[in-house]
């Protein structure tokens, strides 16, 4: 592995952790050998103990969530404690929560009478959302937008996503990795320390600028997902992360909301 490959955050060696899109996921999930994080793409250190913390910074950017009785859809929830952690505030706080993900990574998860669970990839499992119930006043996609745009089509994906969406309902798509964000952190002192600490005491992270990186979300894919949104007449915003977050300082949330 080289150094720049290396030179991602903490050590860790991203490649153990990759995967390259739905039916990855689905294998990791019936994989015994792995822990419920391991089984959603992520080392245990990145979501231990996280998924209330992740859940307050959610909250905080989606006032419906805050409410009671409404209608709550997850796409691609995984298994990690972050799942969880919304399943237990949606019972909570009444509302009715529709989930979509594999089958494998669904039995995963505790069943509820206010959970439909619904298995299949989206915008596929689309059709089955819809007869679910009438719309959605909170829709959450996280840490999944970088595989759609990987192997899928990430605009018709937030497009039917958003269509969902009731009046005054909010879209999140969180926890996007922008690699301009991230080379913008190495470039930094900060990001220079951090690299030095946790990936190599001797050197500093190798950072390239204007370059071309195939499969991978920078500047311009966020710019244009709020661009497109906004002329479909919704409002859009890019927001950053809570500073506690483990990955802040390289990955930015997305919230559309249909005025």
């Amino acid at each position: 592995m080289t150094q720049r490959d290396r030179s991602s955050g903490t050590g860790i060696d991203p490649a153990a952790y990759s995967v390259a899109g739905f039916e990855d996921f689905r294998r990791r999930a019936a994989d015994p050998r792995l822990s419920p994080h391991e089984k959603s793409g992520f080392p245990d250190l990145y979501r231990e103990g996280r998924g209330g913390t992740i859940l307050n910074d959610i909250l905080a950017k989606m006032p419906p969530l805050c409410e009671r009785g409404r209608r709550v859809l997850d796409i691609g929830p995984g298994s990690s404690s972050l799942p969880m952690a919304v399943i237990e505030h949606c019972i909570r706080q009444q509302h009715s929560l529709v989930m979509v993900d594999s089958a494998e990574m669904l039995a995963l998860l505790p069943d509820h009478a206010a959970i439909t669970k619904i298995a299949g990839a989206f915008p596929a499992a689309l059709p089955a959302v819809q007869k679910s119930g009438a719309g959605f006043d909170a829709i959450l996609v996280y840490s999944v937008a970088q595989y759609v745009f990987a192997e899928g089509n990430l605009w018709s994906f937030v497009d039917l996503a958003a269509g969902l969406l009731n009046p005054g309902g909010t879209l999140l798509i969180g926890d996007l990795p922008n690699a301009s964000m991230r080379k913008r952190f190495l470039a930094s002192a900060a990001g220079r320390e951090h690299h030095r600490r946790h990936v190599d005491p001797n050197n500093d992270p190798v950072v390239d600028f204007n370059l071309a990186e195939p499969g991978q979300i920078n500047d311009a894919v966020v710019f244009a997902i709020l661009q497109r949104m906004r002329l479909a007449g919704f409002d859009a915003f890019v927001l950053p992360q809570a500073p506690e977050l483990p990955q802040a300082s390289r990955r930015e949330d997305i919230l559309i909301r249909r005025p």
